[in-house]
């Protein structure tokens, strides 16, 4: 494994005209195309037709996570505008905890329009009746911690689908439409907590999941929910100067257990379910090293897995044997699900452990996630994107997707 922080984001860039961004989703979702890259040759289909192309036995993993209506827009007594982003719950910290929360609840959010709020409650006046309320209680790293009230009818989850709007990604530089609401959530979504869709699930459909089962595919959810800053762009010149933002994710014991019992290889349905099992590979280092010191505390947090760790030293470790030492983790302290969170950046020099086979989307030029798609395909990331661009491929979050063999 080679260090990849000398790498330079502008070798990782490409013309992606406005044309070729898709601003809305085809029809039906199993329409789509599909780039297949196998072992270095190029071939396409439509998306329906994916499960003939996956390996019979094999184990894939979906992201169930749902994305929440985050934005909400206050209007001060001024006329003014203020819109919060709400990112991450921070009390209560745990999502589902949070979301049931009825009367108040804190989070941390992006502040539109900050500097026109310089003190006092906004308020906003609820559909169904009622005000919700917010207060700024001052900030934490790039973020605003706000505290929202409301009359205690209601739970959170229920203020946010009242007042709150769907946030499409910058990219498609339109507003929020009524159809996004049904389109921009893959549709096995269950868990709510992302700011943004893992898109590379937003092709699939009731038949094609069928279609995958009655192949002889299991199939495995993980749930990661997906952070503003997976739009953040690489400022810095090379990856080293670049800070990855954290996300947060769940995976249930049964879960680890099915990765095991499957040699500890999977195929991953987008970039948040590869992050999510790479990062369970060095988790499990983290708890067995912790365990071996008489350090762990069960608290899955301790497991955190830091941005440059698999580039620090080589590791000998099987995919399989990591796991097992986070099954002995989540048996000792009688854990169903682990809670834990990632900060891993997969670039090109790193040795994926987990991941044989993936389904992404096409991503925008000189993102963190162009360099994962580089690092699975031995860097021929250019050969799949120029194939795309000249045979007529959607991009970005509506867009086609690809499936990948490295």
């Amino acid at each position: 494994m080679t260090d990849p922080r000398h790498i330079q984001i502008k070798d990782y860039n490409y013309p992606l005209p406005e044309e070729r961004i898709a601003k809305y989703p085809l029809a039906e979702r199993d329409s789509s195309k599909l780039l297949v890259y196998r072992h270095g040759s190029i071939g396409e289909d439509v998306f329906r037709n994916l499960p003939g192309y996956l390996p019979k036995g094999a184990l894939m993993v979906f992201n169930n996570t749902k994305v929440v209506q985050a934005r909400l827009h206050f209007h001060k007594e001024t006329g003014a505008l203020i819109e919060i982003f709400i990112l991450e719950p921070a009390q209560p910290k745990e999502y589902q905890e949070n979301f049931a929360r009825k009367g108040d609840c804190e989070w941390l959010c992006l502040v539109g329009n900050l500097k026109k709020w310089k003190e006092g409650k906004l308020s906003l006046t609820l559909p169904q009746g009622g005000m919700l309320r917010a207060e700024r209680l001052g900030h934490e790293g790039t973020s605003e911690r706000i505290r929202f009230s409301w009359e205690d009818s209601l739970t959170w989850a229920e203020i946010l689908e009242q007042a709150g709007e769907l946030p499409i990604p910058p990219y498609l530089n339109r507003k929020t439409e009524k159809s996004d609401l049904t389109t921009y959530q893959t549709v096995y979504s269950r868990i709510k907590g992302s700011v943004a869709a893992p898109t590379a699930g937003l092709h699939f459909t009731k038949r094609v999941l069928e279609e995958i089962s009655s192949h002889g595919i299991e199939r495995e959810e993980v749930t990661l929910h997906v952070g503003a800053g997976t739009f953040r762009p690489v400022k810095s010149e090379d990856i080293g100067g670049h800070n990855m933002h954290t996300e947060h994710i769940s995976v249930n014991r049964a879960t680890v257990e099915k990765l095991i019992a499957h040699e500890g290889h999977a195929i991953a349905v987008g970039t948040t379910s590869v992050r999510t099992l790479e990062s369970l590979y060095f988790m499990g280092l983290i708890a067995h090293e912790l365990m071996a010191a008489g350090q762990d505390s069960g608290d899955g947090e301790e497991l955190h897995v830091t941005q440059w760790m698999p580039y620090d030293r080589e590791y000998t470790v099987s995919s399989k044997e990591a796991l097992e030492m986070l099954l002995q983790y989540l048996d000792k302290h009688r854990l169903d699900v682990l809670h834990s969170s990632t900060q891993i950046i997969i670039a090109p020099g790193y040795e994926y452990r987990i991941v044989k086979v993936m389904v992404t989307n096409f991503h925008q030029p000189q993102s963190t996630l162009l360099l994962l798609v580089s690092a699975f395909v031995g860097g021929d990331w250019h050969s799949i994107y120029d194939y795309a661009l000249c045979h007529g491929f959607r991009f970005l979050s509506y867009g086609d997707s690809c499936l990948l063999f490295p």
